[in-house]
């Protein structure tokens, strides 16, 4: 269990670093681009791949805020119920999330296979790179629920 552990948090870290990278790319090939067409040169491919690392770093940005806890949440109605009813009504809502979440894994990864054959305009990558981010993530958001609910789970008296 502890080897997981130590796996899951590189994975976490790995995962930060990477959407991070994502990030600063996009920001440097847009800047680039702007740049370039200042000068009249066309650079097609800079866009094209700022659309695709976009991809990558948004849906690992969603999975990040996802696992600290810093995605919007409405607690109006929940917030003045007994406590055991609260994390009843948070566990059945993790477990709603995860079918959600298993469903966009499924067809995510079926869309992907279908359009591998597809490739940009300007750069010999297929689609299926960006299409592949959505259930990456998913699937980590998947795992981050479990541990949620394990979690709800395990303190559920407290």
């Amino acid at each position: 269990m502890n080897v997981l552990r130590a796996f899951y948090k590189i994975f976490c870290k790995a995962e930060v670093a990477i959407c991070a990278l994502c990030f600063i790319a996009v920001v440097v090939l847009v800047f680039m681009s702007a740049i370039l067409r200042f000068f009249r040169v066309s650079m097609a491919w800079n866009i094209d791949m700022a659309m695709l690392l976009l991809a990558w770093s948004s849906f690992l940005g969603a999975d990040i805020a996802y696992r600290s806890g810093q995605l919007v949440g409405i607690d109006m109605i929940t917030r003045n119920l007994p406590k055991k009813a609260q994390k009843i009504i948070e566990i059945v809502l993790f477990v709603i999330i995860f079918a959600a979440l298993v469903f966009i894994v499924f067809y995510g990864i079926r869309l992907s296979i279908v359009e591998w054959n597809h490739t940009y305009q300007s750069i010999p990558i297929p689609y299926s790179t960006v299409l592949i981010s959505l259930p990456f993530a998913a699937l980590s958001m998947a795992v981050s629920t479990i541990l949620k609910i394990k979690y709800c789970i395990a303190h559920f008296n407290n």
